[in-house]
């Protein structure tokens, strides 16, 4: 029996209905309500763009493979007080990236144990940031960041006496993506698998940025002087915030096919490595996968350019930079946001990116800011848990760089430059 209208799940807060059902008739797009999606036909969407992937990647391992052994030689940055090579940050960053793969696995069990708890305390703790930011200001003297601090943290307490009665309803979708993921655990296996890809891909981006420099800026006794050529740095900031995004919004795209399948064919997404899983991560890795590094290449050129005018910023601090910064910001936080439902809408039906897109744009013009609301409660708790997870990562980090100084040689820790690096 086909579901009823009255049955559809919310998904990160978007209201779905199963791909699997075939008893309503096929609706065009004028006839989109903004809740529910049809199945699309089963062919590869965006094909260009996962080529492009592919060949970009391709190019970084010939990269790899060309300027990758210069990484390891023993190398000095001029007027910076440091001489090291690759060896040490990569047993550094193997060891972090460790840390920080079991702590995650803790912490979903914490979200799965205490879910209100942590949506109060995310409120909570929004508030105290917005204190801290004020308090810090008018100590530093600077009365302009107290004052508008002061304004922050009115319009922050205004807005958690406003969706407090929401947060029972936003821990309901909480426990309900947490109960699909209870169901369907092979899901984390294949969550922690996207992970070591990416310890691997920061592994590779790494010898590559490394080689490159050593090999074009420094000279036969490794003394390297002068920055990095911007329209390279550019191409290799692309490449890694391209590769980047596309493996999490991987993860983000076989999430969703698996809920999407536990909510209406329970049968097919009830253990451990169930068909749900396999089906949703062979349509995001081959039909959907073009759809990923379209939306996923939209966010890395915003990314990287804004990672450049941080660069120029640190040498001219003028008022256009940083006008440029926060524009760029902006803009990336909008598609990130945008892309995140877009994704939902890949997962479940299989769209291509621009018409996933025009859904969630019908679906926020149908729907209100109330799907806003709720998946902006849930987004806060998952940012305070990805929070204690970077901070206690980076303090094993800080850890292991004191007790293991060999592994960076004649490291100047006072050093201005080598502190702002870090």
């Amino acid at each position: 029996m086909a579901p009823r209208d009255t049955d559809i799940p919310v998904v990160q807060g978007v209201a779905v209905a199963s791909p699997y059902d075939h008893s309503s008739a096929v609706v065009d797009d004028t006839e989109f309500n903004g809740m529910k999606g049809e199945k699309q036909p089963t062919r590869c969407r965006d094909f260009p763009f996962a080529l492009l992937f592919y060949g970009q990647l391709g190019a970084m391992i010939a990269c790899a493979i060309i300027y990758g052994p210069a990484a390891f030689q023993e190398y000095q940055i001029e007027n910076a007080g440091l001489s090291a090579d690759a060896a040490g940050y990569l047993k550094l960053a193997g060891i972090v990236g460790a840390f920080a793969f079991i702590l995650s696995g803790i912490m979903l069990s914490v979200m799965m144990c205490i879910p209100q708890f942590l949506i109060k305390t995310a409120l909570i703790f929004e508030v105290g940031l917005m204190v801290l930011w004020t308090v810090v200001g008018f100590m530093s003297g600077n009365f302009v960041v107290g004052i508008i601090g002061i304004i922050f943290v009115a319009l922050s307490i205004c807005y958690v006496f406003a969706v407090w009665r929401r947060i029972p309803f936003a821990t309901a979708n909480l426990v309900t993506a947490i109960t699909a993921v209870r169901s369907n655990f092979g899901i984390t296996l294949v969550a922690y698998s996207f992970a070591v890809v990416a310890i691997a891909w920061y592994f590779l981006w790494t010898l590559v940025f490394i080689g490159i420099y050593v090999t074009l800026y420094c000279d036969q006794d490794n003394v390297c002087n002068g920055n990095p050529n911007l329209g390279y740095l550019f191409l290799l900031l692309l490449s890694f915030y391209f590769t980047t995004q596309v493996i999490q919004n991987s993860v983000h795209v076989t999430v969703a096919g698996t809920v999407g399948t536990w909510w209406y064919s329970p049968e097919d997404a009830n253990c451990c490595c169930s068909g749900a899983i396999v089906g949703s991560l062979m349509r995001t890795l081959t039909t959907s996968f073009g759809s990923i590094a379209f939306g996923s290449l939209i966010v890395a050129i915003v990314q990287a350019t804004r990672a450049l005018v941080n660069m120029l910023r640190s040498e001219d601090n003028s008022i256009l930079l940083c006008l440029a910064d926060c524009i760029l910001s902006c803009i990336q936080s909008l598609i990130e946001y945008f892309n995140k439902w877009a994704y939902v809408y890949i997962g479940l039906y299989g769209y291509p990116y621009l018409k996933a897109g025009k859904s969630v744009t019908t679906l926020f013009s149908n729907r209100g800011w109330d799907a806003v609301i709720t998946d902006d409660l849930v987004g806060n708790t998952l940012f305070l848990v990805s929070l204690v997870v970077g901070l206690l990562s980076g303090a094993t980090g800080f850890g292991v760089l004191r007790t293991q100084p060999d592994w960076f040689p004649n490291l100047n820790q006072t050093n201005d430059q080598w502190v702002g690096f870090l």
